[in-house]
């Protein structure tokens, strides 16, 4: 029997992610995301119920900000203390791993989806989804992107604005656009 699209996407094989149960899932990803973004802080607290639901694995001390976006989220694992702040997005068709106590300024983009370079294929919603993994004790600088199939070591710092394009070494700290060691 053929793999389902969602266990070619969760495979890293190529998939259509135009799938009526990849569909549901972002439909179920989108109603936690508006629970989690227009709940009352005070209800809402560090992070609304639906939103912790959805992940794959968040530790009780994770603190995201209000708006938050994410595709998914059942891809999506959050270590002790990671804390992101307003208007951060995960585009999780691919594995995010996020270790503990680490930060992200407003506007991170985590973005695990490749689209097909081929024009045709792409018109038909083939793509592949790329793992990225942060480490411990990282920090992200405000409206930094992070692109699928890379991984940012322990106690990195990528700062404002960088478009991270390659694995980032533990304790380097990497800006500009592609992102360098500085």
């Amino acid at each position: 029997m053929p793999a389902s699209e969602r266990e070619k996407m969760a495979a890293g094989e190529w998939y259509c992610c135009l799938d009526d149960e990849l569909d549901l899932l972002r439909q179920q990803a989108r109603v936690a995301v508006h629970a989690h973004n227009t709940l009352p802080p005070d209800e809402r607290g560090a992070m609304a119920p639906a939103l912790k639901a959805l992940f794959a694995q968040a530790a009780p001390n994770v603190f995201i900000e209000a708006p938050f976006h994410c595709s998914y989220g059942i891809n999506i694992t959050l270590g002790e203390r990671v804390y992101f702040n307003a208007g951060c997005t995960i585009l999780d068709s691919g594995r995010v791993m996020i270790g503990d106590r680490s930060m992200f300024g407003p506007g991170v983009q985590i973005y695990c989806a490749e689209h097909h370079k081929e024009p045709v294929l792409r018109s038909k919603g083939i793509e592949i989804a790329r793992p990225v993994t942060i480490g411990s004790d990282v920090w992200i600088g405000g409206s930094a992107i992070i692109l699928g199939g890379l991984t940012i070591g322990d106690g990195a710092i990528v700062g404002a604005g960088a478009v991270v394009t390659r694995d980032v070494p533990a304790g380097a700290t990497v800006v500009g656009n592609p992102a360098r060691i500085r």
